[in-house]
């Protein structure tokens, strides 16, 4: 039998320690929420702040499959719910032909079958799964275009899709739905009604330290707690695009593999773009800002 759910805020929080996701006790009870309430919940943040790892936490602290639908431009419902495997219907018409089939009604009942039916995510997400119901993802839905959203009203209302050949797929059990959005555009308000909702910030410096700890064990104590305040710092420029915790984390086993045990200038410059993602960013803090930041990091942990 699979784990059960988490019976408490609490509870819940341990879950994700347990699996190195170091959340807040706001996340870890709008999480709760959902689970006890049968309910969806949307996520949204920048990118590179923990979203899509907390459905991958969730199945795997609880036993239950990811089922992960990545949204993009033109996602339609081929694509995420189902198709007909038009080459076999058309030879299985073809045989049934040529062995003299002249039932119609018989031979278009055989064609629409399961048999032939490719199982998109969104669909697999509504068949019943031996160790529970699955933990859906619908990854960046704000990627897609609204006529798509809209599709997800049925499902997310009453986890159910209609098929016009099949008829309506209802889940027995609902699967844990988890929809993230980076939010590049809104989410229109009828899906929202249908979700509880957080917003998933940056980690202030102690959270994002024990993350860093979780996940970089073996990067110096030292390092850590520069990496640490030197990001911090960097959110707070006018940058383009500002590094997640998801680049804290690549900057961090970078410098540990260039065998760094405290944050040196030139090697700062030489790896920012594992930090940061855009060449103008890049160039507005290579050189003297960097040092300037540097010497303010060792400022403030020299006085503590």
């Amino acid at each position: 039998m699979p784990p059960a759910l988490p019976s408490s805020i609490d509870e819940t929080l341990t879950l994700l320690s347990g699996a190195d996701y170091v959340a807040d006790r706001s996340l870890a009870t709008v999480l709760f929420l959902s689970l006890k309430m049968g309910r969806p919940l949307l996520l949204e943040g920048e990118a590179g702040v923990g979203k899509t790892e907390i459905a991958k936490v969730l199945a795997a602290s609880l036993g239950r499959d990811l089922i992960r639908l990545q949204c993009y431009e033109g996602l339609d419902v081929a694509s995420a719910v189902y198709e007909w495997n038009y080459a076999q219907q058309m030879m299985a018409i073809r045989l049934g032909e040529a062995a003299g089939e002249s039932d119609r009604s018989r031979l278009e009942g055989d064609i629409f079958s399961d048999r032939y039916l490719i199982k998109r995510p969104l669909l697999k997400a509504l068949e019943p799964h031996t160790n529970g119901a699955p933990v859906l993802l619908i990854d960046e839905l704000d990627r897609t275009d609204e006529a798509f959203e809209a599709y997800l009203l049925e499902l997310l209302s009453d986890f159910q899709v209609t098929i016009p050949e099949l008829g309506t797929i209802k889940a027995d059990a609902a699967p844990l739905v988890i929809i993230t959005s980076n939010r590049t555009r809104e989410i229109h308000d009828a899906l929202k009604r249908r979700c509880l909702y957080h917003w998933v910030d940056y980690p202030d410096a102690e959270r994002e330290l024990a993350i860093l700890a979780a996940k970089v064990p073996q990067a110096p104590v030292r390092l850590t707690q520069e990496i640490v305040a030197f990001v911090q710092r960097l959110r707070k420029q006018d940058l383009f695009k500002l590094p997640g915790v998801a680049e804290t984390l690549d900057w961090a086993t970078a410098l540990t593999e260039l065998d760094a045990v405290a944050l040196d200038p030139a090697q700062v410059s030489d790896t920012l773009g594992v930090l940061l993602k855009y060449q103008d960013d890049i160039a507005r803090m290579q050189g003297t800002r960097a040092q300037e930041l540097i010497d303010e990091v060792h400022a403030e942990l020299k006085a503590v």
